[in-house]
């Protein structure tokens, strides 16, 4: 690393879009461990509705960070794995190895690339008392006035969760919260080089209809069922996942009346998330964000010898 202007890589881009496979070739040729930056596969249990490919690690020898490190009993968060990578990344930085991140998350992959600011909010009992009268549909609102950009619209549907949202926005748009977080980016030590996977829109669908299938061959309305069945959780938390989670917990429920349904209901709902994700990367291109574009319409051995080419020349550590 020494020599370089980078002490991070990173590979992002949509679901099925292949960068389980490409980042562990990546790895594999450099030596390197992945980090993990998947919002559900943090989860144990999550394994085929989340995607997680543990084979394709195994099977390379490759070491895969942050899988499997939290049970659905908690909540884990975006602060969570910025603090769980900076421990990863100081690690590795001691011993001379680069830290190579690979997900889809955008807000996971944005907390390290652009240090997103978390500081330790107090609890403000003189705006909670303002707002104990207030119905939640009023209090969601007040957060979307505050925050517009929401990502986690989660945190709309339960009361505690806006309430403290409110109370950590309303304290960093303050003077002391805005110093704080001033404080806590110069801290920052990050400098990401960016790898962005693509594909053409109906080769990403394709992909993932394919993807699909495997994964219901494989088991996956079996994973949610024992989830609820053996593990005890709930089908309401279930749902809180979202896409695979959220229809077959539906479909077991009875309120999807047939496979066929579900298949095409999530289908397209997964779909329609892969455009929100490559809408977040391009929202952090117009933040800053360099990202360098491998483009799937060639074979893989062609993105992969594209990607070493684009590392050992920008990030010429090797």
């Amino acid at each position: 690393m020494e020599g370089s202007p980078y002490n991070c890589i990173v590979l992002l881009g949509p679901t099925a879009v292949g960068k389980t496979s490409l980042a562990v070739r990546i790895a594999s040729h450099y030596g390197w461990d992945i980090i993990s930056a998947d919002s559900r596969q943090v989860y144990k249990g999550l394994d085929l509705g989340s995607g997680k490919d543990l084979s394709e690690y195994t099977d390379a020898g490759v070491r895969c960070h942050l899988l499997d490190v939290a049970t659905l009993q908690s909540e884990y968060n975006v602060f969570n794995f910025q603090q769980a990578f900076y421990s990863l990344f100081d690690e590795f930085s001691a011993c001379g190895k680069m830290p190579f991140v690979c997900g889809g998350t955008g807000m996971y992959v944005d907390s390290v690339v652009r240090g997103y600011s978390f500081v330790d909010v107090p609890k403000n009992d003189a705006l909670r008392n303002e707002l104990s009268e207030k119905p939640l549909e009023e209090l969601a609102g007040q957060l979307l006035r505050l925050r517009p950009n929401l990502h986690n619209k989660t945190d709309l549907l339960d009361r505690e969760r806006t309430l403290r949202a409110i109370e950590i926005e309303t304290f960093m748009q303050s003077e002391e919260g805005k110093a704080l977080a001033e404080a806590d980016r110069a801290k920052r030590k990050v400098k990401a080089f960016v790898l962005g996977l693509t594909m053409p829109r109906e080769n990403l669908r394709q992909n993932i209809k394919i993807r699909l299938k495997e994964r219901f061959d494989l088991g996956m309305i079996d994973e949610v069922r024992q989830l609820h069945e053996r593990d005890g959780y709930s089908w309401e938390r279930l749902e809180k996942l979202g896409l695979e989670y959220r229809f077959i917990s539906q479909f077991l429920e009875g309120k999807i009346a047939s496979f066929e349904e579900l298949f095409e209901t999530l289908y397209h709902a997964i779909c329609q998330f892969a455009k929100r994700q490559e809408t977040w990367f391009r929202g952090m291109e117009r933040k800053g964000v360099d990202i360098h574009w491998l483009s799937r319409d060639g074979s893989k051995d062609a993105v992969y010898s594209q990607a070493l080419d684009l590392i050992e020349k920008n990030a010429a550590f090797v």
